[in-house]
């Protein structure tokens, strides 16, 4: 087993290709590693020098005369292989490897080159971290084996001074990104305890260093730059683990532009994959979703000095000195789907006794300059926070004045410590770096961005409300699915004998089994055989066409709508033959089925795709212009339970269609989850056969009146077959 310890907290560090030369990177890199006060040992590694920078060299890790616990090589890649296997023979326990030149370049060469050394570091059992690794950087041991600029400045120690506990890690594939975060962050008076940067993650991956942190527990919020996931099951075990430790996960996920894939490619090798689906998997365990490096930091920052009394609902107080300032922290705020309700009547009888007239308790509450004045901005945050009507507190301010808060330094620390609802800052000026000092040092997340002031109490919002509700089903998700669907191992039969594509007919049947709509209804062979079977059936039929060699039946002509008469039945059959035989000579042709025309509802399209990292997942979007024009779909990993399926309802942007507008109806919305939770149970269970599921449409009618499947289609996995050769899933 690899000791990532000896990684980030080794007792000593050699440098392999040391030099005096502080213009190269592996002279810098030993230059900021002497900036900071490291307590270990440190050994230069130097076939050309016998001393750099004061240190005595060595010229090769096998002279080194004590054990080394980390080797950190800054030489050319061609030697990199050979140095990591000697490193391996001298014990080393641990391996940054800065070198670039392997899997980030265009061919074959870099691709073996790191699998090489992926072979050695497994066969020695050492902990590599790299290669086009930008290092990292452990404060507490002031240990930065890095060459980034931001870590070239010695006059400010890594970690503030007056912190004690609870700190934010930096875990991202770019180094320069990684940094990035630590230098505004720091700026903000943000405790990091870690940034470590991956590189091309030969061997040590993100959520494989998330791993040992949150076992370190030391760390309460990690923000993670992903150029690709490469291990789906690390993933979600180690997501799973900070859900359940309360530790929050920010994330920034690149790929959701072609632009972006292609840089990707090209910096670390990774496969940036279908961005959708990896914001699906963030989502299913809570992950903030971070869009900018300041944006992830301020998010961070509330987290952090929150964690403690995450808000139970979406009510927000705002408390300010100016109107204005207060009325455009409203807008933000419920821009980002909070409350801003009046506050009650014994709240605002308090707050008025304090309020010159032209001041108001409403909410927001616009204390005026006067009564800033007199009682300070948090003490007016203290009493709005009192209020049953609010479940946090955003407090505008202005925070410009170098000695703006002294008067009442000590009322914001016992207001941070006591106040038991979330309490976040926006100062609409400049903050002078020793409020901002103050603030974080008290327990105060102060933004100088009013959307991300905003966003960060969305976001303590949402990852509490998700918190809960995901450990509430956790229980009931892992008994619903520790045993098989009693129907499992002969749909399993059913689905090998069909052939590749299973055409609705067949894909009804199979559903039904699982409680997925009703078995379809009967196929005919004859016009006779079609008209005897719509006299079967109550009111107008619907005939459509049978043959896995045509999955899109409209396109062809083998759909006919709203049949009423025996002529109509007749004509239309042999009409849809003719056409179908004129197209697709070749098709086999299994019958026509015929059925009732379905009650109208509101489109809903559901699928199901085989993502080759995730495995299957469950895609539910709102149908007609709303899929086609608008792509409002959501995804989720398969199976869901009850709860999983609503919130993923609650994606769509159209979500609310379902709840009747303009007069309409409220949908059957119990009746489609319970589709979606058969249907994720049935893509689970059948996951190494299927590759795509396609209900669509289906109609969800009025409340009590359920749904109706209109089509469906499976296409089973084949070794020949690609994602473009088959139908997709939405």
């Amino acid at each position: 087993m690899a000791d990532i310890g000896a990684l980030l907290n080794p007792g000593s560090v050699a440098i392999i290709g040391a030099s005096p030369d502080e213009a190269k990177l592996r002279g810098l890199l030993l230059q900021v590693m002497l900036m900071h006060p490291y307590a270990g040992d440190i050994y230069p590694v130097s076939r050309s020098h016998a001393e750099v920078m004061g240190l005595k060299a060595y010229r090769s890790i096998g002279e080194v005369p004590a054990p080394v616990d980390l080797a950190v090589m800054v030489i050319p890649s061609r030697f990199v292989a050979t140095e990591l296997e000697r490193c391996g023979e001298a014990g080393v326990k641990a391996v940054l490897i800065v070198t670039s030149g392997f899997a980030e370049q265009s061919g074959d060469d870099g691709k073996a080159m790191q699998a090489t050394l992926r072979d050695i570091a497994n066969r020695y059992g050492m902990a590599v971290l790299g290669p086009n690794s930008e290092g990292f950087t452990n404060t507490a041991r002031s240990l930065a084996v890095t060459f980034s600029p931001a870590m070239h400045a010695p006059e400010r120690p890594l970690l503030p001074q007056w912190h004690q506990e609870g700190r934010v890690a930096v875990v991202a594939q770019s180094g320069a990104v990684g940094y990035s975060f630590f230098d505004r962050g720091r700026l903000k008076e943000l405790p990091f305890g870690y940034v470590i940067t991956t590189g091309n993650e030969a061997c040590l991956e993100i959520f494989d260093l998330v791993d040992y942190l949150l076992d370190e527990g030391k760390t309460d919020v990690f923000i993670l730059f992903l150029e690709d996931i490469k291990n789906p099951a690390t993933f979600k075990c180690v997501a799973e683990k900070a859900l359940h430790a309360g530790k929050l996960l920010i994330a920034a996920k690149l790929g959701k532009s072609d632009a972006a894939k292609r840089a990707t490619a090209s910096h670390t090798g990774a496969l940036a994959g279908d961005y959708a689906i990896y914001a699906a998997m963030l989502d299913h365990y809570g992950i903030v979703q971070g869009a900018d490096t300041e944006q992830m930091v301020d998010i961070a920052s509330g987290f952090l000095t929150n964690a403690h009394r995450l808000p139970k609902g979406r009510r927000v107080g705002i408390c300010t000195g100016s109107g204005g300032a207060g009325a455009w922290m409203a807008d933000a705020c419920t821009a980002e789907g909070l409350d801003v309700p009046e506050l009650d009547a014994r709240t605002r009888e308090e707050i008025d006794r304090i309020l010159p007239p032209y001041g108001t308790s409403q909410n927001p509450v616009d204390g005026t300059a006067q009564a800033i004045r007199e009682i300070g901005y948090a003490e007016l945050a203290w009493l709005v926070s009192k209020s049953d009507t609010v479940d946090g507190v955003v407090m505008v301010t202005s925070a410009r004045k170098k000695n703006g808060y002294d008067s009442e330094r000590d009322n914001v620390f016992r207001v941070a410590r006591e106040c038991e609802k979330p309490i976040v800052c926006w100062s609409y000026t400049w903050p002078h770096q020793t409020s901002s000092e103050l603030f974080a040092e008290a327990g105060f997340a102060l933004h100088t961005n009013m959307r991300n002031c905003a966003r960060t109490m969305a976001a303590l919002v949402n990852y509490s409300g998700f918190r809960d509700r995901f450990l509430e089903r956790r229980a009931s998700e892992n008994a619903a699915t520790a045993e098989p669907h009693r129907n499992r191992a002969g749909v399993g039969e059913s689905l090998r004998k069909a052939g590749r594509i299973v055409c609705e007919y067949e894909a009804k049947r199979i559903l039904a089994a699982y409680g997925i709509g009703a078995p379809g209804n009967d196929l005919a062979m004859s016009a006779d055989q079609a008209v005897a079977a719509a006299d079967r059936l109550d009111g107008k039929v619907a005939l459509k066409i049978q043959s896995s060699d045509i999955p899109h039946k409209t396109e062809s002509g083998g759909v006919a709508l709203n049949l009423e008469t025996a002529e109509e039945v007749r004509g239309a059959y042999r009409g849809m033959m003719e056409s179908v035989r004129a197209r697709f000579p070749d098709a086999q042709i299994k019958g026509v089925l015929v059925e009732a025309m379905a009650p109208p509802g509101i489109e809903v399209i559901l699928g199901v795709g085989h993502d080759p990292k995730f495995g299957p997942m469950l895609m539910v979007g709102l149908g007609g212009i709303h899929v086609e024009v608008l792509g409002d779909v959501a995804f989720a990993p398969v199976p869901l339970t009850h709860g999983a399926a609503h919130d993923l309802l609650d994606k769509l942007k159209g979500a609310n269609i379902l709840g009747g507008v303009r007069g309409a109806p409220v949908s059957d919305i119990g009746a489609l989850v319970e589709v979606m939770v058969s249907l994720s149970r049935f893509a689970a269970d059948q996951a190494e056969a299927i590759a795509e599921i396609d209900l669509n449409p289906i109609l969800v009618h009025a409340q009590g009146k359920g749904v109706s499947i209109v089509d469906a289609l499976i296409v089973k996995q084949s070794l020949n077959i690609t994602s473009k050769e088959a139908p997709h899933a939405g």
